[in-house]
């Protein structure tokens, strides 16, 4: 396969799920119609990425499982609700997992970003707080935003709203990042 179509292969599995929910809810305004787009999208995205890349890429499978399972619990119950708790859920399990995981005394951030960042352990667990009470905020907000507001206000929240949030919120983590950063091995003192 060439590198650009390979391209537009990652492209495919990566997000299908995705756009299949936001133009399915953007042109009916229907989370039923929304969630048989998501499985289906999710699962022609798993079955490119098995067929043309010879494997299941992890991102577009946790997103296809999510998609498939409140999807079709939201299709067999018929109730739009199923499929926007699910934003809450996962959040909610995300800020459940880091939390848990900090006051074991473990470093969950540590190895869900591996090698990416050298910080000191108290840095971490700074980290992994923050991003536990974000998590938190985003369930919340996600509860609020669904009971309060139309589906498609919702998927806006939900689409580019929490994906926006969560770039700032990591954004506005840098300085600390930054100012406690480890140097790599084998490279002189910081300027």
């Amino acid at each position: 396969m060439s590198p650009k179509l390979g391209r537009w292969v990652r492209l495919f599995v990566d997000y299908a799920g995705l756009v299949a929910f936001l133009v399915t809810i953007a042109i009916t305004g229907s989370a039923i119609a929304a969630s048989w787009a998501v499985v289906a999208g999710s699962l022609a995205a798993l079955a490119a990425g098995l067929v043309l890349e010879k494997r299941l890429a992890p991102m577009p499978l946790v997103t296809a499982l999510f998609g498939v399972i409140f999807g079709g619990a939201t299709l067999v119950f018929h109730d739009e609700r199923i499929i926007k708790m699910k934003l809450t859920i996962l959040d909610g399990g995300i800020a459940l997992f880091l939390l848990t995981g900090a006051l074991r005394g473990k470093n969950p951030l540590k190895a869900l970003m591996g090698e990416a960042f050298h910080l000191p352990d108290p840095v971490v667990r700074t980290l992994t707080l923050r991003y536990a009470l974000l998590f938190a905020a985003l369930a919340i907000g996600n509860e609020v935003v669904w009971r309060t507001q139309s589906t498609r206000v919702w998927a806006l929240y939900k689409f580019p709203g929490t994906v926006v949030l969560i770039f700032l919120f990591a954004l506005s983590q840098t300085p600390l990042i930054l100012k406690h950063a480890e140097e790599e091995p084998g490279t002189g003192p910081k300027p």
